[in-house]
């Protein structure tokens, strides 16, 4: 009877620290310095990270535009307060509402 229950309660708690791990592989965990014009024609679109939830670091996620060989899409990472950030951010926005 009393190995069942440990066996049991063993399960239980692997389970939940399993689960209270939380998961990064949709947050930035560091800010690139700068992009290079190359590398800023080639971004499609932008999201905001916000410090909710599993990611604990504020960012703009830029997406960029997929090349046939990549199967997927690749991201930077962005301090928000950069001014050359809120710079690129004002060009996407007005090239959108065109």
């Amino acid at each position: 009877m009393k190995f069942p229950t440990l066996f049991f309660l063993l399960i239980l708690t692997c389970m939940y620290l399993s689960l209270a791990q939380g998961s990064y592989g949709n947050c930035c965990l560091g800010y690139i310095k700068g992009m290079k014009a190359s590398g800023r024609r080639n971004i499609e679109s932008y999201r905001m990270q916000e410090t909710d939830g599993d990611c604990n670091l504020r960012a703009v996620v830029f997406l960029m535009k997929k090349k046939p060989s990549h199967i997927i899409q690749k991201t930077r990472c962005a301090n928000p307060n950069d001014l050359w950030v809120q710079q690129l951010i004002q060009g996407l926005n007005d090239r959108r509402q065109k």
